[in-house]
């Protein structure tokens, strides 16, 4: 077989089948709605990768193919995603490094022709596979493909695994990226190119010479061209190198048909069009987001389709996005391991590890830990991820030694606790923010937080220590609060029980600024006397689960305006974070608040109805069914703002 032929995504369904990482649904499925309602649930179990073979359309749908460690491993040629950030690190290490003879010059050369055999490359051998079949003008529908619907406020049905191919007019370098595609009608779309998006850049490029921009959406081929659309590579580093190195062979590219732009002959489909920059932007969403969210409708550029090719065997590879843990997670953890390497070779050398927990949905909570050597490493590393590359949108950094495991967050809570002073330990900034985060007050731009938790040096010793009594938990139960403060509603003391001392407490929100309020008030009990952080959410679901915790508070703060730093009566601070709901009337907060994605009532009763049919194993009940309590209303908006002129 020519091996070209066998790399699109019919030749990882075939290695996911043979690993036991694969479940085919047989039974007609829609892509409206039901697609989701099923991979939610088996996402969230930690089931396998799922094929619809019965879609209503030609086409099968591979869904939840990255969903877990193994399967991000299979889908990047390794056994360990760990091995490619060595491989990095030694390529770097043998280019770069000093060489003392001619002959260890010399001998670098084939290391040299290897890294030149991952350069992207031209389709020599005829008819390319993602060309077989072709539909041009009015008989490219987008209708024939089968794009999900993915929850029930979503303004339409969305591309969710697109792989957009654009490039600059004047340096003529390419982009390729992942950004959602919403449908309009067969033959437009919407394309989601952010504010601090490479192919924004190239849209306004195109826009300022008042020329028509092409583009093409690539579906499927290798599964490493969907990682690399996600990587965080630098805007002058073509996408397509990663790709080649990850899979040490070049990716071979093909002119599209109707637009003077190339994709990689190995796709699955591929549609193309043009965006003309001269047209008015349209209004796009909502849709429901990583954040667990729906993100609220803006205004974005038109694609216009004037092409659709494909393979004869082609499969349409999907995604969905919501409350995590969902696939997307172990893409960006394949992401956060890939580029660890690259991090330490250029902003920070003392870097040991990083973390950045699923329930932080990437931009919102960054932890690393170093080797530190000097007085003020740790606050070096905080601004120093602040301001490299797509790390600059994280909302949290927090800092410890190299000895702390990162994936322990107990061990983690427990550095932070014993060496992070509230007095001199923590920064508060503002910056940068993603623009999906809905917390801020200005959309993109926000209040950062810094946490120093590394052990302190001499020089850093800059006032006494502070002596926190040990807490009582039972002073700190919502029973023995409830007298003073009758808005507590529930209590969680799982931190303080494991020495850690944070006290989380779900309040009713009636007042205004009562988040922010309730915590000083707090802060200055005496039964809080032995607490250092208080953190305060509103809502009526239960606050137990401390997954549930952090994302909700990750999401739902800014971190200048939310938090509050108080003394109490014997000089004691305590940190108060308010991750509570913010509204105009309560809070003076201008925009709109989204609500939390959930599935409605009809497709969760039609999906435990229809379990049994789809053959995957013992009944798993739907996630939504917890978050449902957090609903305002039933629409994409859960609270209105007052809009502000622009």
């Amino acid at each position: 077989m020519d091996m070209a032929k066998s790399r699109g995504l019919r030749a990882f369904v075939e290695k996911l089948a043979a690993a036991g990482e694969l479940r085919r649904i047989q039974v007609p499925v829609s892509p409206h709605l039901e697609v989701t309602e099923i991979t939610d649930r088996i996402t969230k179990a930690g089931g396998p990768a799922l094929l619809f073979e019965n879609t209503g359309t030609a086409f099968p749908i591979l869904i939840n193919a990255y969903g877990s460690e193994r399967r991000m491993a299979l889908a990047l040629g390794v056994e360990d995603i760990e091995s490619i950030s060595r491989r990095i690190l030694d390529l770097f290490r043998q280019i770069a490094g000093p060489k003392a003879s001619l002959w260890e010059k010399l001998a670098l050369l084939p290391k040299l022709s290897e890294v030149a055999s991952y350069l992207p490359r031209r389709w020599r051998k005829g008819k390319p596979p993602c060309q077989e079949v072709a539909h041009i003008g009015k008989e490219a529908r987008l209708s024939m493909l089968p794009i999900l619907t993915c929850w029930p406020q979503d303004g339409g049905p969305f591309i969710t695994l697109p792989i957009i191919h654009t490039y600059h007019p004047d340096t003529r370098a390419r982009n390729v990226g992942m950004y959602r595609v919403q449908i309009f009608d067969d033959y437009t779309t919407a394309v989601h190119w952010q504010l601090h998006k490479v192919s924004r850049r190239h849209y306004e490029a195109w826009k300022a010479r008042g020329e028509r921009m092409p583009v093409a959406i690539a579906l499927g081929g290798d599964p490493v061209y969907a990682y690399v659309a996600t990587a965080p590579l630098p805007e002058n580093i073509d996408e397509y190198i990663l790709a080649g190195f990850l899979r040490r062979k070049a990716v071979e590219l093909t002119p599209c048909l109707t637009q003077p732009i190339e994709v990689p002959a190995d796709a699955d489909i591929v549609i193309e069009g043009y965006v003309d920059p001269t047209e008015p932007l349209r209004l796009e969403g909502p849709f429901g987001d990583h954040t667990g969210y729906y993100s609220l409708p803006d205004y974005y550029p038109v694609f216009h389709v004037t092409a659709i090719t494909h393979r004869k065997d082609a499969i349409y590879p999907a995604t969905i996005v919501g409350i995590p843990p969902q696939e997307d997670a172990w893409l960006g953890k394949a992401t956060e391991r890939i580029f660890l390497a690259p991090l330490r070779l250029t902003f920070l050398p003392e870097l040991a590890d990083m973390e950045l927990p699923i329930e932080g949905v990437f931009h919102n909570l960054a932890i690393a830990s170093i080797h530190k050597e000097y007085p003020g490493q740790g606050m070096k590393a905080i601004h120093t991820l602040w301001g490299a590359g797509q790390l600059m949108f994280t909302k949290i950094a927090l800092i410890v030694d190299a000895d702390v495991n990162l994936r322990d967050y107990w061990a983690v809570a427990r550095a932070l606790a014993a060496q992070a002073d509230l007095r001199t330990d923590l920064v508060f900034s503002q910056g940068p923010i993603d623009v999906l985060d809905h917390s801020c007050s200005q959309m993109g731009f926000g209040g950062k937080l810094g946490v120093d938790g590394t052990r302190k040096l001499p020089e850093e010793r800059l006032l006494p220590p502070v002596m926190y009594p040990e807490p009582n938990l039972t002073d700190l139960s919502a029973e023995a609060l409830q007298g003073a403060f009758p808005e507590i509603r529930e209590v969680n003391t799982r931190l303080i029980e494991r020495g850690i001392p944070v006290w989380i407490g779900r309040f009713e929100k009636t007042q205004k600024h009562h988040g922010l309020r309730l915590g000083e008030a707090l802060a200055r009990h005496p039964a809080f006397a032995g607490i250092k952080l208080l953190l305060l959410l509103d809502g009526e679901m239960p606050i137990q689960d401390l997954s549930d915790v952090f994302w909700r508070f990750a999401n739902n703060t800014d971190m200048r305006r939310d938090t509050k730093l108080i003394e109490d009566a014997e000089g004691r601070p305590h940190l108060i974070l308010d991750a509570s709901t913010k509204t105009l009337d309560l809070d003076g907060f201008t925009r709109d608040w989204p609500n939390v994605i959930v599935m409605s009532e009809a497709i969760i009763r039609r999906v435990d109805e229809r379990w049994a049919s789809y053959d995957l194993g013992g009944f798993i009940p739907s996630p939504s069914l917890k978050y449902r309590a957090l609903l305002r209303g039933e629409g994409a908006i859960a609270h209105t703002g007052q809009k502000v002129a622009s």
